[in-house]
């Protein structure tokens, strides 16, 4: 099944099956992506580069890590499949990660550091928040 796209300008109703948002374009890593290489994102609804609510797709390769980052608003997320290690704090330390399986939940605060990794199967996470968005790396 083909995504619906919105009928007008101001739209908000969307609905996508997994299969839809599968064959959605894969967009240049922007606004509020770690911009590592080899993650795949999809703007779901809206954009984080500009004003107003948004939501992202981003398929996270097996074996990557993620360094530690903050952005300006806050977001929260649902991990849709794979396994995903995800961890608090200015310095990646995988013992400071929690193991989040599909379905679980976390948010990440704006301004407050943060990182992630997969392992062999890698990741699918739906990350919501309030643009503007960006990334900022922690120094350490």
């Amino acid at each position: 099944m083909a995504a619906v796209a919105p009928a007008f300008a101001g739209e908000t109703r969307t609905r996508l099956q997994s299969a839809d948002v599968a064959e959605m374009p894969i967009v240049d890593a922007g606004a509020g992506t770690s911009g590592a290489k080899g993650i795949e994102t999809r703007l779901l609804n809206g954009d984080p580069a500009k004003s107003g609510p948004y939501t992202i797709a981003i398929r996270v390769p097996p074996n990557l890590h993620i360094a530690a980052h903050v952005h300006r608003d806050d977001r929260s997320a649902v991990v849709v499949s794979g396994l995903w290690h995800f961890g608090y704090g200015a310095t990646a330390a995988d013992a400071n990660t929690k193991a989040l399986p599909p379905g679980s939940f976390y948010t990440e605060p704006a301004g407050d550091p943060h990182f992630a990794w997969t392992g062999a199967e890698g990741a699918i996470v739906y990350i919501s928040g309030i643009g503007p968005s960006d990334t900022h790396f922690t120094a350490h």
